[in-house]
């Protein structure tokens, strides 16, 4: 008679992000050779862990979609940027050239008309370079929350294809800056005419008050500015990758921020402050360096004009890629937000997780950022 053998049953390693029930030591637990049964690790097919987004996570992985895709983020950041600051400053250059030209040519009888028409004409040319401002913020940001999210699915997508797809959602998103920038320039024009007003009537009661309404007037259109910012810091991601629009937007983004308001407005501030101080330490030695060169270079000023130009050119060598950084990294840290808000409340990592296993096997499924129309929740616009 021969003694049979049977190695027991192998554990059945537990879904990520559970502790598996106890077990001996030759099954594996806290004291076995293999620690990892333990516990299953949330996956993490590509920019972050398919799981709710920890603080340094979300600021580490703002800067890490630059280095993930440099030719698609840095790439458009930086044909963006070039686009709308060259612009700005051919456009911009030329007409106050001219209107400076045709006021000094004016003569004294009619100066006072050609200087108001030439100011007019001038105000009126920051339309062009304003309004590619607005399509191109819009389209960059479109740009990076399409890359976070399917970098977040382990995608990586060419700058065409990107582009493409960004472009189908330009025009509502575009909207959306706008009525941003008005919403602002508003708020603005109202607390400066009422200080106008006041101090125009030329009492010290009224300077005092112009003072007091332009101080505290600030104070609370930045207060409501970031209130307004960080409640529908969503919508861009809501109108790219949920399809909807400008309204339905930020409805939900008003939603999706409800609980989460402080830690929201925490991490845009740290971003930018984080992207500020950057762009300061990369700019301002530049700067003086330039300008002490050009003092010793050329000390008695004779070639003014060309300092000048030389300056606005290393101006915009150093402005146009600091810029285009600064631009990917917050549009990405406002795409991430939208995530990890989804996560904590809608479950959207298993979501997530489910998509890249049924991909991984060859399966079609259906993008896992849209939902679904007659689930009770967001119709596509």
């Amino acid at each position: 008679m021969t003694d049979s053998w049977q190695a027991p049953d192998a554990p059945v390693p537990p879904r990520y992000g559970q502790f598996a029930a106890p077990a001996t030591p030759d099954q594996g637990g806290p004291f076995s050779s293999d620690p990892g049964q333990g516990w299953a690790p949330p996956p993490k097919p590509g920019l972050i862990p398919l799981r709710p987004i920890g603080f340094g996570t979300l600021l580490g992985a703002s800067f890490q979609v630059l280095r993930r895709n440099p030719k698609a983020t840095f790439g458009s950041g930086l044909i963006v940027q070039a686009a709308i600051m060259l612009v700005t400053v051919v456009i911009v250059g030329l007409v106050t050239f001219w209107a400076l030209d045709r006021i000094d040519s004016a003569p004294l009888d009619q100066k006072d008309a050609v200087t108001a028409g030439s100011v007019l004409i001038g105000a009126l040319s920051l339309i062009i370079p304003v309004a590619l401002s607005l399509i191109g913020s819009a389209l960059l940001q479109a740009v990076i929350v399409l890359e976070v999210a399917r970098a977040t699915l382990g995608e990586k997508l060419r700058l065409g294809a990107l582009w493409r797809r960004a472009a189908t959602r330009l025009w509502p998103l575009t909207l959306w800056t706008l009525l941003l920038t008005l919403a602002l320039l508003i708020g603005v024009a109202v607390i400066a005419g009422i200080v106008v007003l006041l101090v125009s009537v030329g009492d010290v009661a009224g300077i005092v008050a112009g003072v007091l309404v332009g101080i505290f007037g600030g104070l609370l259109l930045a207060a409501a500015s970031a209130f307004i910012y960080t409640k529908t810091s969503a919508v861009p991601s809501l109108i790219v990758l949920e399809k909807l629009g400008v309204r339905a937007s930020v409805s939900r983004s008003w939603s999706l921020t409800r609980g989460y308001f402080w830690r929201t407005l925490g991490v845009l501030l740290l971003v930018g402050l984080i992207v500020q101080v950057i762009s300061q330490i990369v700019t301002t030695p530049v700067s003086l360096l330039f300008g002490v060169g050009t003092v010793l270079v050329d000390p008695t000023g004779a070639f003014a004009e060309e300092s000048s130009i030389l300056s606005v050119v290393v101006s915009l060598i150093i402005a146009i890629p600091v810029a285009a950084v600064a631009a990917v990294v917050q549009s990405a840290a406002v795409a991430l937000i939208y995530l990890d808000l989804r996560m904590r409340k809608e479950g959207l990592d298993l979501e997530l997780a489910r998509y890249v296993e049924s991909t991984s096997q060859g399966g079609d499924v259906p993008d896992p950022y849209l939902i679904p129309a007659g689930s009770g929740g967001y119709p596509a616009a």
